[in-house]
Order: C-alpha cells, then sequence, then structure tokens
C-alpha cells in the first residue's frame, strides 16, 4: 500500500508539471500573436509587368499600421488570389513588410500534338490560353478538359488530353496540349425494354441517335453524346403522346460500355400504357357576353379520333383566334380533361374564360447582327399594345426558330413599366444561312449527270431566299434561277419569280430541243394546310437538228420558235404532317396555265393526288399517287412534241422515257418516234416495309404497281391511219392501258439514297420501250 501511495504522488507531479509547460506553451504562441508590427511602408520584389501599387492594392494594408503575424498572412492570401503569381512570400525586416512575388510566366505560343480528327484551327477555336497573355494552370486545365469534350462530342470518350509546358527565356512558357484521340465508341446495338406496340425497329427510326452498321465509318450519329440522348428522349415522349399514349414513362436509359471499351450498348427502359381516345367535346362559358355556338366551326377534332396534345393546343390556337375576330380581348381556353379508364377516352371541355388584363408594351430584339429586326418581328402575331396571350407568344417562338436562320434563340417576358405591362425579349444568335454544293446525280434514263448550286435562305438579313442552280448529264442540261420574298408588305403573302432553261441532245429521241420560262407569283394560305399561287408567265421554245424522217416531227420542226405568254395558279393543299392523324396523310397538287398571246394558246392542266399511311404498328408505309394531265389548245393552234406529256423513267415505271404512249412507226424508213400525248393518266401504288435485316444497315425493301396511259395527239402534221404498223401509221393515239409490277431496294447511304428498281411489264403494247432496272441516286459533296 506503502508503494501505490508513492507511486500516485509520483504521478501526480508529473501531471501539474506537464499542464503547466501546456499553459505556457499556449501563453507563448498567444503572445507571438498578439505581438504587433509597426509597418509604415510595403516593399514589393520580383514583379515585371504588373505594377507595385497594383499589388499593394491587393494587400487591402494602409500604412502605417500595426498587424498580427495572423494579419500578414491574410494579406499575402489575399495576393496569391488574384491569380497573377506563381508563388507570394512575406518578409517583416524593421517597419518594412517586404513581398516576394514570382510572376506567372506569358504564354509564346499554343502547340497541339497528336491530332488528327480536329484541326489545329478548331481546336485553337475551344482554348482560351492565347499567346501573349498570362499563363494559368487553371486556365490550361479548363482548356484540356474542352479538348476532351469536344472529342466526346465526336464519339471519343476515351480521347485524353496532357498538357505540359516548356520554359523559355524572358519568363516565357509554350503550352503544348498532348491529344491522344483513341478510338470512336460507337453505339453497338440501340435496343428498347418494355415497349409493346411499336417494334424496336420502328422506334429506332424516331430517335436521332443511330445503331452502328456497315457503313459506321460514315455515319456521324452513331456515337454515344449525352446531349443527344437527353433530346432522343423528349422526341420519343412526342411520339407517343402523339399516338394517345398519355401514360408513357421513359424509365431509364443505361448505357453499358462493352468489356473491349469501344462499344456502347444503350437501352432505353419504357412504359407505354394505354392508348386513348378523344370522348364526349364540348365548349361551355363563364362569360356572359361569349356565345360558345361561335366557336363550334374552330373544333375539327371528332369522338373517337385518337388523341394527340397537338391537336388540343391547335384547337385552343383556333378558338382564341376566333375570339379576337369577335373582338373579344382577353379570351383563354382551358381544356379540362375528363379521363375514362373503362373506355379508353378523355373527355375533354374547352371552357372560355378571361384572362389577366396584361398588354404588351414592347419587343425587343437582340442578337441579330445580320438578320434585320423585322424578319423577326414579323414572326410575332401580336405588336405593342395588344392583349399579351402566352400561347401566342410560344408559337411565335417555334416560328422564330422554324426560320432556321439561327443556331439558339429565346423567347422570354418581364414585368415592364407598369404591372400590366410586359416586355417581350428576343435573343438569338446568327449562323450561317447560306450553301453552296457540287455533286453528281445518276439515272439509268440519263446517264451520270453533274450538280452544282448555291442557295442563301437570309439574303442581306432580309429573309429572301435567293438560289441558282446548274444539272447537266450526257443528254439534259437545266440552268435555274429563284427569288422569294417570304412576307411582302410584311403581311402573310409570298413575291417569287424564276428564270428556268432547259435542253436535251439527242434524249432518247432524234432532235434536240431548248426552252425558256419566265415567271412571277404571290402565294398566300387560303387554309392551314392549302396554299394558293397565281402566277404570271413567259416561256419560249424550240425544237432544232431533227435527225428523223418522222413526218410529224419534221413538220412540227419547221414551225421555228414559239414565244407565248400567258397567266396560271397552283393549289396545293397537304396535311400529311400537320393533320388529324400522325399516321397518314393526304395531298394534292392542282396547277392550270393558260397560254393567252403569243404563238399558242392553250389550257395546261396537270392535277397530283396521292395519301399514304403506316400499318402493322407503323412498320409498313403504303402510299398511292393520282396523277394526269391534259393539253388543249385553241382552234388553228396545235401541240407539238415539245409541248405533249410523256411517261417513263420517274413518272411510270418500267418504261424508258417516252417509252409508251402515241408514236409514228414507219419500218420501211426505220421510224419508230414517241411522240408524246396531249392527255396522261397514271395510279402508282407502293409499299415499304422491312425485311428482317439489321436496321442499321439502312435497307428496306418495297413492292409496287402503275398503271396508266399517254394519249391523244392534236398536230397539224398528222395524216389519216388506224391503230396499226403501217408506214407512216400514229401508234396508240387512244387509251391504251399499261401496267407494271415490281419490287425496289432502297438503301440509304453517305453518298445519298439509292433506290433499285426491277420491273415487269404486266400490260404493254407492241412498239413500247421497256426498262426492267433503274437506279437512281443523288448526292452533294
Amino acid at each position: 500500500m506503502k508503494f501505490f501511495g508513492a507511486h500516485t504522488a509520483r504521478v501526480n507531479i508529473i501531471m501539474r508539471a506537464l499542464g503547466v509547460m501546456m499553459i505556457s506553451c499556449v501563453w507563448m504562441v498567444q503572445a507571438a500573436q498578439a505581438n504587433d508590427f509597426e509597418i509604415n511602408e510595403i516593399i514589393v520584389d520580383g514583379n515585371r509587368r504588373i505594377e507595385t501599387e497594383t499589388i499593394r492594392s491587393y494587400t487591402a494594408i494602409e500604412t502605417p499600421t500595426a498587424l498580427t503575424t495572423g494579419e500578414v498572412n491574410d494579406a499575402v492570401q489575399r495576393v496569391r488570389a488574384s491569380n497573377l503569381f506563381e508563388s507570394v512570400s512575406a518578409e517583416v525586416q524593421g517597419t518594412r513588410l517586404k513581398l516576394t512575388v514570382v510572376e506567372f510566366p506569358t504564354v509564346n505560343e499554343v502547340v497541339f500534338e497528336g491530332n488528327d480528327r480536329l484541326g489545329d484551327s478548331q481546336l485553337s477555336a475551344l482554348v482560351r490560353s492565347q499567346s501573349r497573355r498570362v499563363y494559368s494552370v487553371s486556365q490550361v486545365r479548363d482548356d484540356a478538359n474542352a479538348i476532351a469534350e469536344a472529342y466526346a462530342n465526336q464519339g471519343r470518350i476515351a480521347a485524353s488530353v496532357e498538357p505540359r509546358i516548356i520554359r523559355r527565356s524572358d519568363n516565357r512558357v509554350d503550352v503544348i496540349f498532348e491529344i491522344a484521340e483513341g478510338g470512336v465508341v460507337e453505339i453497338e446495338r440501340l435496343s428498347f425494354v418494355g415497349n409493346r406496340t411499336f417494334s424496336d425497329r420502328r422506334l429506332r427510326r424516331v430517335l436521332n441517335t443511330k445503331q452502328a452498321g456497315l457503313l459506321r465509318i460514315f455515319v456521324q450519329r452513331d456515337t454515344y453524346i449525352e446531349d443527344r440522348v437527353e433530346f432522343d428522349k423528349q422526341v420519343l415522349a412526342d411520339f407517343y403522346n402523339s399516338r394517345g399514349y398519355i401514360d408513357f414513362q421513359i424509365q431509364s436509359v443505361t448505357s453499358e460500355l462493352s468489356k473491349t471499351r469501344d462499344s456502347f450498348f444503350l437501352t432505353f427502359r419504357v412504359q407505354e400504357g394505354q392508348q386513348f381516345s378523344f370522348g364526349k367535346l364540348t365548349t361551355t362559358s363563364n362569360l356572359e357576353d361569349v356565345d360558345t355556338a361561335d366557336f363550334e366551326e374552330a373544333l375539327k377534332i371528332e369522338p373517337g379520333d385518337i388523341y394527340s396534345p397537338a391537336l388540343v393546343e391547335n384547337t385552343i390556337v383556333r378558338m382564341e383566334r376566333r375570339a379576337l375576330e369577335l373582338g373579344l380581348d382577353f379570351v383563354r381556353v382551358e381544356p379540362r380533361v375528363t379521363r375514362n379508364n373503362d373506355d379508353l377516352v378523355l373527355d375533354i371541355d374547352f371552357t372560355l374564360t378571361r384572362g389577366p388584363r396584361v398588354f404588351v408594351e414592347r419587343i425587343d430584339i437582340a442578337g441579330n447582327t445580320t438578320t434585320l429586326d423585322r424578319v423577326i418581328r414579323r414572326q410575332f402575331k401580336i405588336v405593342e399594345g395588344d392583349a399579351l396571350n402566352p400561347r401566342e407568344i410560344r408559337a411565335s417562338a417555334e416560328r422564330i426558330r422554324a426560320l432556321g436562320f439561327f443556331s439558339s434563340s429565346n423567347v422570354s417576358t418581364r414585368e415592364g413599366s407598369a404591372p400590366n405591362q410586359r416586355i417581350v425579349e428576343v435573343a438569338v444568335t446568327e449562323k450561317p444561312t447560306g450553301s453552296l454544293k457540287f455533286g453528281a446525280n445518276y439515272n439509268s434514263a440519263n446517264g451520270v449527270g453533274l450538280v452544282a448550286s448555291f442557295r442563301e435562305a437570309n439574303f442581306l438579313g432580309r429573309g429572301q431566299t435567293t438560289s441558282f442552280g446548274v444539272n447537266t448529264t450526257t443528254s439534259t442540261r437545266n440552268f435555274n434561277f429563284a427569288f422569294k420574298e417570304p412576307s411582302l408588305y410584311n403581311r402573310d403573302l409570298s413575291l417569287s419569280f424564276g428564270l428556268d432553261y432547259q435542253g436535251t441532245s439527242k434524249n432518247n429521241a432524234r432532235y434536240n430541243t431548248g426552252s425558256v420560262g419566265f415567271d412571277a407569283a404571290l402565294g398566300f394560305p387560303v387554309s392551314e394546310s392549302g396554299f394558293f399561287t397565281p402566277k404570271f408567265f413567259y416561256e419560249t421554245e424550240e425544237l432544232t437538228d431533227v435527225t428523223t424522217s418522222s413526218k410529224v416531227i419534221t413538220g412540227e420542226a419547221t414551225e421555228g420558235d414559239r414565244k407565248t405568254l400567258g397567266l396560271g395558279y397552283t393549289y396545293s393543299f397537304d396535311n400529311r404532317r400537320t393533320g388529324l392523324n400522325p399516321k397518314s396523310g393526304m395531298f394534292l397538287r392542282l396547277s392550270q396555265d393558260w397560254g393567252l398571246t403569243g404563238d399558242a394558246r392553250f389550257v395546261r392542266t396537270n392535277v397530283k393526288w396521292g395519301g399514304e399511311t403506316y400499318l402493322r404498328n407503323e412498320d409498313f408505309k403504303v402510299s398511292a399517287t393520282f396523277e394526269g394531265g391534259a393539253l388543249n389548245f385553241a382552234s388553228g393552234h396545235s401541240s407539238r412534241v415539245t409541248d405533249r406529256f410523256f411517261l417513263g423513267a420517274g413518272l411510270f415505271r418500267g418504261f424508258a422515257p417516252g417509252g409508251l404512249g402515241p408514236r409514228e412507226f414507219d419500218s420501211a424508213n426505220s421510224i419508230n418516234d414517241a411522240l408524246g400525248g396531249d392527255y396522261y393518266a397514271v395510279a402508282r401504288f407502293e409499299t415499304q416495309f422491312p425485311l428482317g435485316l439489321p436496321e442499321e444497315y439502312g435497307i428496306e425493301f418495297g413492292a409496287f404497281f402503275d398503271a396508266g396511259s399517254v394519249w391523244g395527239l392534236n398536230s397539224t402534221h398528222v395524216g389519216s391511219g388506224a391503230n396499226q404498223a403501217a408506214p407512216g401509221t400514229i401508234l396508240y393515239d387512244d387509251f391504251t392501258l399499261r401496267a407494271v409490277a415490281g419490287v425496289s431496294i432502297f438503301w440509304t447511304t453517305p453518298i445519298g439514297p439509292l433506290r433499285f428498281n426491277f420491273t415487269d411489264a404486266v400490260k404493254t403494247a407492241e412498239h413500247d420501250v421497256e426498262q426492267s432496272f433503274d437506279l437512281t441516286v443523288s448526292t452533294s459533296f
């Protein structure tokens, strides 16, 4: 017990001693920190480019002053935070505080090494480190990340960028970005989970991202880019919603890197839900001065139609415009939806309410360095002082984006000079709107041709379109110039004019032709999908270098040049993109020209009507087109071979140009010349479908059936004769039906869309010229 008591006493003594020592150390530290330095002057050493007074200002110290050690350290940190110096140190020398700095060097040169896919000029535009600027470690690091991101956007996510410096004299450095580009990481497989209605193949056609295939070295959309995938998610949702799948959800998008780290497996996990249709559609009003009957004509939807948010939005727009026509301001339409899960329908009540009394104070536009303000302003249906309609503002923003003049555009509103005033702000970023193309085309009728064209979609920033093109083959020549003002007097009225020359040199015929045409037209919409264009035209044509013994063609060539002045119109209708059913649509084009004065008096009529739809969950596309024309000359005038209609090639597959229809036949004199007809009619039926090949190959198949004829010959040089092969006989002057069936191979390639047609004539006449195979391709480079 005595031993343990002595031991405890010694421990207590040691602990007291340690406590005294710790208290002394703390006191000494505090005393040291509490010492004040009397500083009368701050001197700077080591600076070359940066002024001494500038560095003193960074310290935030006013002399004379008393400083503690902590305050001196804070001053040093403030100088370092300027990011102008590699190192900063401080030393108290009596009453002076000496700062020693080492400035960052200046950049002598920026060099890129190892880059092949991206040129030096492209990379220079990405980096902010430039010659004669101060070298910054953080800036160089950001530049390296920007270069790596640029490569990632090309699918080279394994690209690495290592910056290093080489020191030169006079405190200069060369900044070198050592780049290892790596290989392209492609999307090897693009698949979907949870889709029951639409196949993977159909959904892949919707997405902008594509799956790598045979021609992967040319395809730029088969690489993994995160921003593109985000855009595809929205596109996929819009696709389902427009087809009535209102509960559609993208549950996840997973990207899995392959074991070899050279490809991705991208999977969209979706939940389709049920398809809904429109149920009961009503219009009600909370306003005493509004009669709902005035708005019934704006309701184009029918019960039973597949539900689409776009159709609801279009109905609201039509109703609100109708309110303005009736002089009703601030009327808003609110769709109130009642869901019926048993019948899978949505009952919608379009309720007319009074919106807030808010006006447009002004419209401010910024960023348009080339495009004139008025081009942007005319996309707005409202002007300063009008009632503010948020839906119309959104529609105006869409119209501005649809111009195609800007790489980005944003339309927003903010409060104006009063609570009931709003300022509409438009911010745009210009992009190039001109294009110069050189290309080649081929078809089995005319052979190889060269194409050159120039087009400016925003001429002088006025929103006008001007174009010039040249298209030549071994036997054809075509030159054209066109100009269009899309908004004459800032109204929904277009003005256009064009000049066109077409010539042929023994193009499947034994004569040459040449024609020059000029037209000027006004165009304006007559409905949501209809457009009407009246025009004035002048044309001249010639028939020369005749080497045939045909009595008709030889006689027509003696008439010389023909010049005609006339009027015409074109009516077009197309709802394939704006119709009620996203799976189908139709189009119509009707045109008539009246030759009123000159060498020929005639009425020329052309009509083309067709439609298309998708079957079997949109994997099969089915289309039908009916086309016809009539050429009627006044008494004392007659048609020539340069006026009449010819079928073949694109108009009637399975026949050479001029391969069917009226012709002059004389076996003794080796005459078998196509003369063309004053009338033609043709019906084309076609289907396009996949055949089980991987979608990334870009190959689809089709089948078609064409039937029709060209007939009628109103020429003063036609002699008498029956429809039989006799010297100088005119064959097939009457309607003689032809029909052809065939199959097609569609191949989407980097050099353009190829189409291979294999045909078999089902019904022909004896002297027709058939064409069992046809290949067309067109591209630009």
